[in-house]
Order: C-alpha cells, then sequence, then structure tokens
C-alpha cells in the first residue's frame, strides 16, 4: 500500500537528486535535498486539507489529481509560475524572463522578491477566506471548543467571512501604506498593487469554491432521486446527466484543490529564494516536496486517517489561518520560512494528539457500558 501510494515519489526524488548532481554536484545535491524537506513541511497541512476534499472525488478524479494536477503543480506553480511573475513585474516576454532566470539570477531573485506584496496579497486572501469559512460553520465535532462555539454562533451573520477578509485587507493595505510614506513615499503604489491583489484572491476563492459546492450540491441532490428516476431515464435516454453533472462537480472541485495548491505554494516558492535563486534547483526541490504532498494526500484518503482522528482538519485549517496571517506579515516584515513550517506542524500535531485522546476516551467509555451490560446479563440471569 505504501509502495503504491509512494512509488512515484520515489521514483522522482532519485531522478531529481541525480539530476541535480549532474547539474551541480553534490552542493546542487545537497540544495535540493533541503528545498524538498522545505515544501514537506510547509506544505502537510495542504495534505490534510486536499484529503478532505478528495475523498469525495471518484477513483478517476483521484487519478487525474495525481498525474494531471502534479503537472500543473511541479510545472506550473514551482517552475512557470516564478518566471511569469518576473515577466508581469518586470514588462518583458516570457523568453526574456526564462533568460534572465538562467542568466542573472541575482536581478531575477530581486524581481520575484518585488513582486511578493502582490503574490502575498492574493495567497493570503484566498487562504484565509478559507480558514474563516470553516471556523464560522456550524460543526458537530469541534475540537477548540471555548473559540469554536461562539464563532459558529457569529457565523450565522451572512457574508461575515467576507467582511472580515476585507477588513483584514484593508488594515494590510493602509498599514504598507503608511510604512511607504513614511519612508519617503517610494512604495506608496503597493499599497493599492496589495489591495488590487487582495480582492483578485477573494474573488478567486468565491467563483471557484462557489462553483465547487454549487455543483457539489447538485450532485447530492442527484444521487438522492437517482434511486426512483433510475427506470425513467434509462428509458427516456437522459441518464448521461447524471454523469455530466458528476463530471463538472468533479471538475470544479479539481481546480478548487489546484488554486488551493497554488496559494500553498507562495510561501514555499518564496522561501525557496532564501535557500537558492538558481530556478532550475529550485524547481527539482519544490517539484519533489510537491510530489509528497500529493502522494500523502492520497494516502491519508485511502487509509480513512479523516476519519479516524477527526481533529485533524480542525489542526489543518488553523494552520491555514496562520499561513494566511503570516503572508499577510510578509508584505512588510521578512518571517523565517522555519517558522511557518514549524508553525503549521505544531497545530496539525496538536490536533492528532487531541484526536489520539478522543479515541482512547470513547473506547473506555464503550469498554465501560460493555462491562456494565455485561453484568445486568449475569444478575437478570441469576
Amino acid at each position: 500500500m505504501l509502495l503504491k501510494t509512494f512509488g512515484w515519489s520515489f521514483a522522482v526524488t532519485a531522478l531529481g537528486l541525480v539530476a541535480a548532481v549532474f547539474y551541480g554536484g553534490w552542493e546542487a545535491f545537497g540544495i535540493v535535498a533541503i528545498l524538498c524537506i522545505l515544501e514537506i513541511s510547509l506544505s502537510f497541512d495542504n495534505a490534510v486539507v486536499n484529503a478532505g476534499i478528495l475523498k469525495k472525488m471518484s477513483p478517476f478524479w483521484q487519478k487525474i489529481f495525481l498525474t494531471v494536477g502534479v503537472l500543473i503543480a511541479v510545472f506550473g506553480m514551482r517552475l512557470v509560475f516564478p518566471v511569469v511573475i518576473v515577466a508581469i513585474s518586470a514588462k518583458m516576454g516570457p523568453i526574456e524572463a526564462v533568460d534572465l532566470a538562467l542568466n542573472d539570477k541575482d536581478r531575477y531573485q530581486q524581481l520575484v522578491t518585488d513582486a511578493h506584496p502582490s503574490i502575498a496579497a492574493f495567497g493570503g486572501m484566498f487562504l484565509l477566506m478559507i480558514f474563516l469559512d470553516f471556523i464560522f460553520e456550524d460543526r458537530d465535532i469541534q475540537w477548540l471548543r471555548w473559540i469554536e462555539r461562539p464563532l459558529a454562533k457569529l457565523g450565522k451573520v451572512d457574508m461575515l467571512s467576507v467582511c472580515i477578509a476585507l477588513i483584514v485587507l484593508l488594515i494590510t493595505a493602509f498599514t504598507f501604506a503608511t510604512h511607504a510614506h513614511q519612508h519617503g513615499g517610494a512604495h506608496v503604489d503597493k499599497a493599492q498593487t496589495v489591495l488590487i491583489s487582495g480582492i483578485a484572491g477573494l474573488i478567486t476563492y468565491m467563483v471557484v469554491g462557489g462553483l465547487s459546492g454549487y455543483f457539489e450540491d447538485r450532485l447530492e441532490d442527484e444521487e438522492e432521486r437517482e434511486h426512483e428516476a433510475e427506470e425513467e431515464a434509462r428509458r427516456s435516454g437522459k441518464q448521461a446527466s447524471a454523469v455530466t453533472l458528476a463530471g463538472k462537480a468533479a471538475f470544479f472541485m479539481f481546480l478548487y484543490l489546484e488554486v488551493l495548491d497554488a496559494s500553498f505554494s507562495f510561501d514555499g516558492v518564496i522561501g525557496a529564494f532564501a535557500i537558492t535563486n538558481d530556478i532550475v534547483l529550485m524547481a527539482l526541490g519544490l517539484g519533489i516536496g510537491a510530489m509528497y504532498v500529493r502522494s500523502l494526500t492520497v494516502y491519508l484518503v485511502r487509509q480513512g486517517t479523516l476519519d479516524d482522528y477527526v481533529y485533524l482538519e480542525h489542526g489543518a485549517h488553523y494552520a491555514i489561518g496562520a499561513l494566511a496571517v503570516i503572508l499577510m506579515i510578509t508584505i512588510q516584515y521578512q518571517i523565517n520560512e522555519v517558522i511557518t513550517g514549524l508553525v503549521g506542524v505544531v497545530l496539525i500535531a496538536w490536533s492528532f494528539w487531541s484526536s489520539v485522546r478522543r479515541n482512547k476516551a470513547l473506547a473506555a467509555a464503550e469498554g465501560k457500558a460493555e462491562g456494565s451490560d455485561d453484568k445486568a446479563e449475569v444478575s437478570s440471569g441469576v
């Protein structure tokens, strides 16, 4: 099971590390290994959240996520995305941007760093909306009840998460603008960039998440009616409509997963520049890490880990909220990637430990209940 799920990841790791040695020797090997570990540590919460969405999808779409999705994640976000960012921010063609990435690495790194406010605002708002919509939803299972109970009541207010996200964006942009003005106003235009990028992230979340949720709800309604309408649909030749709907639902859920992965990968791509500005090594290291994150996602789904450890999803969403805040803060202040990774790992480890304690308590309660039933049977038999 483990080899079947992680087989491709192991193969890509071997190929990537060999390619690194041929490209830049043992120093390149070490850099790629470090980047791989960085990506996995920063994206573990991504795997948990992805698993919660992926378990709703069919085996076919799970395979699409592992094949086409990997190509988008590895080549799109880890290789093409930084080049596109440079091309847009420096107003140059993609070929010029690639040439710059390969031949003038310091200039390339500077251009990506300059584009960081817009990247952080977009990704931060997208991730913040995921966290807010999760925390404001009334759930049967609650982890940190003293926080989640009152917030679930507040969540009954319409559009509250959008309002809070916009307030956070305005405060961030205003703080950034004030900071820039105090330094001569050289970066005042960045406040506008942060606002536009943040609103773009919010719109992207609402459109993709909204379409995904809409088609998912439609699919559930269709499945409820499927049994009664099966004979009639077969006679009228309309049976394909349910399949088409399932395809739409799965497609938009897949699209939502890809945008989610893109938002998660922002901090990894930016953080990678603290280790190297060589785009080839960056793509190799982050690409290998992305493969493991995807394999881990599928493993969690197939093992039913989220059903066994019910607080894991809560921990992952708290980690998302923390990452969103960190991304917004990095618009003005630099935060070490180690801190970003540790926050996510600590929250998920805490939620896992809480889940284990809950399972033990439930097992103990069931054991006591069975024991009392046995005693009752013995006494009645006597």
